[in-house]
This record gives structure tokens, C-alpha cells and sequence, in this order.
């Protein structure tokens, strides 16, 4: 029980610095276009890192965890509020949600078949993929976030696996 403990602490820390950014942007900024990320926005990407949680949450309701059947729900990524409501949404359900035994993931890995392939996998390892996931995601966030709210200061570890920091600061070229 003690690694799942572990990972919900990793899981909210991880949302409670995407909600502090989120918190710090203005709403033109949560919503421009960074042109070293494609034209894509900081809250497109904060709207994939949640509906990620999300379909986790759901997939605990269901047995059935598929993140290709996300909602693209476009108010998300626009809406700082609504986003920072569901960041807070999620972290709940993180507190209170005990870890189900076992869930079917559904993936389609290629354009034409015509059902997902179902893979058995548990709470704690679609967690850790969650977790894995915003770090991604919010990595692509700090590099727009240059271009975007260059006035921000970003925590040093935001967006930053615990393994590279930890290797980092054991490192003489990183440490000091």
C-alpha cells in the first residue's frame, strides 16, 4: 500500500504545480498560440494532461480505461477557471479513490482496426502513466511558456522526472 500512497503524493504534487501555473497566467496567456510549440496553446496541453486524469477516473467507474475516448473538450483549454475547477476535481478524486484490483485498458494502435485492443493493467500502473504523461506535457509547457509569459518564473523542477532531478543534483555538472 505504501507505493500506492507514494504514487497519489506524486500525482497530486504533480497537478498542484500545474494548477499553480495555471493559476499565475492570465487568460490571453492560458490561450495563446506558441509558435515553438506549433501554434499550439499552454491550455491545450493542460486540457490533454487532464483528460488523461479523467478518463482514468472514469475507467476506475468502469473497469475500462481508454484515453482515446477523451473529450477534446475544447472550454478546457480556454477557460483557466474550468480547467483549474478540474484540476481540483482530480486531486479529489486522488484523496479519496482506493486503487481497484484490475482494469482493462483499450488502445487502437493502428487506422484500420475496427476494435481497441484490451490489455489487463491496475490502478497504480495507469497512475504511474498519468503521472509520466503531465511531466511530458508540462516540459512542453515550460518551453512555451518562454515565448508566452516569459515574465513567469517556473520552479526548477516543474516539468522535471524525480529521476533526472535526483540524478541532477548527484551530478557535479548539475549540482552547485
Amino acid at each position: 500500500m505504501k507505493s500506492t500512497c507514494s504514487l497519489f503524493a506524486a500525482a497530486c504534487s504533480i497537478l498542484s504545480q500545474l494548477e499553480v501555473l495555471v493559476q499565475e497566467l492570465s487568460d490571453g496567456e492560458y490561450g495563446a498560440p506558441a509558435d515553438i510549440l506549433h501554434s499550439a496553446t499552454i491550455g491545450q496541453h493542460v486540457r490533454h494532461t487532464l483528460e488523461f486524469f479523467i478518463c482514468l477516473q472514469n475507467g476506475v467507474a468502469t473497469g475500462l480505461v481508454n484515453y482515446d475516448a477523451r473529450a477534446h473538450n475544447r472550454d478546457l483549454e480556454t477557460a483557466r477557471e474550468l480547467a483549474l475547477t478540474t484540476l481540483q476535481a482530480v486531486k479529489r478524486f486522488l484523496g479519496e479513490q482506493p486503487p481497484r484490483d484490475e482494469l482493462w485498458l483499450a488502445s487502437d494502435y493502428s487506422a484500420h482496426l475496427d476494435e481497441p485492443v484490451r490489455i489487463v493493467t491496475n490502478f497504480q500502473r495507469e497512475l504511474a502513466y498519468n503521472i509520466e504523461h503531465a511531466i511530458h506535457h508540462m516540459a512542453l509547457i515550460r518551453i512555451g511558456l518562454k515565448e508566452i509569459a516569459p515574465h513567469l518564473r517556473v520552479p526548477r523542477n516543474f516539468g522535471v522526472a524525480v529521476s533526472t532531478l535526483r540524478h541532477q543534483s548527484s551530478s557535479p555538472v548539475f549540482a552547485g
